[in-house]
């Protein structure tokens, strides 16, 4: 007797899930291990663009990153969470939306509550976009390798051992810099700008999702 196959929606779960994991795994990959080499971009002696101070590490900022993702992240997140438990609660007493929610998930054996439904896939959803960003950004930073206005104060060039006679000279290649490797390395991944794509995609998607929570809040319609 051939074993029945699963039905199409635990079909498209498994292939969103595996899409998700390879989503993260790339996300991963680029952002703490040097599978994808940037891209070297040269630079002329004592050259203008690239000879402003250092300000400091990005910790001691106004705004640190860590703060920064940290409300990327947890933002929406509550935004969601909100937003879904009000419209659940509000047309809750509607009884053809219990069961037209029912019906669409699994049918009468396997009931979950259309809350929890809801605000999983849309939690996925922004969690899927928000790795996706950061995989695009941090693609164009290597393969860009967009130098930053203080790269020099970072790179610590010997101008002497390079030669650097008149400032028309092109400097190229790892070897010029004397200075840490790692804030080296930082300084050349500097567009797009990770932590101002990850904002826009943040408030953005609170925008839409505000936007169509009202929408249905106000027509009824989920």
């Amino acid at each position: 007797m051939p074993v029945p196959s699963p039905p199409l929606p635990t079909r498209m779960l498994y292939f969103q899930m595996v899409i998700m994991a390879g989503t993260v795994m790339l996300a991963y990959y680029f952002e703490y291990t040097d599978t994808f080499t940037v891209n070297l971009q040269g630079f002329f002696c004592y050259e203008s663009a690239y000879r402003k101070p250092y300000p400091g590490p990005e910790e001691s900022s106004a705004v640190p990153p860590v703060l920064l993702y940290s409300l990327a992240a947890g933002v929406p997140v509550l935004v969601i969470i909100v937003g879904e438990t009000a419209v659940f609660c509000l047309q809750m007493a509607t009884r053809d939306f219990e069961n037209q929610e029912k019906t669409i998930l699994t049918g009468d054996c396997c009931y979950i509550n259309p809350l929890v439904r809801r605000t999983v896939r849309f939690l996925g959803i922004y969690a899927f976009g928000l790795f996706a960003t950061d995989i695009f950004v941090n693609a164009g930073q290597v393969v860009t390798g967009n130098l930053a206005p203080h790269f020099l104060a970072l790179c610590k060039p010997n101008y002497t051992a390079l030669g650097c006679q008149q400032f028309t000279q092109f400097v190229s290649g790892a070897e010029s810099c004397s200075g840490n490797p790692d804030l080296v390395m930082k300084a050349r991944k500097t567009f797009p700008s990770k932590e101002a794509a990850l904002s826009i995609y943040a408030a953005t998607y609170i925008t839409v999702s505000k936007s169509k929570v009202a929408s249905n809040i106000a027509t009824g319609i989920h």
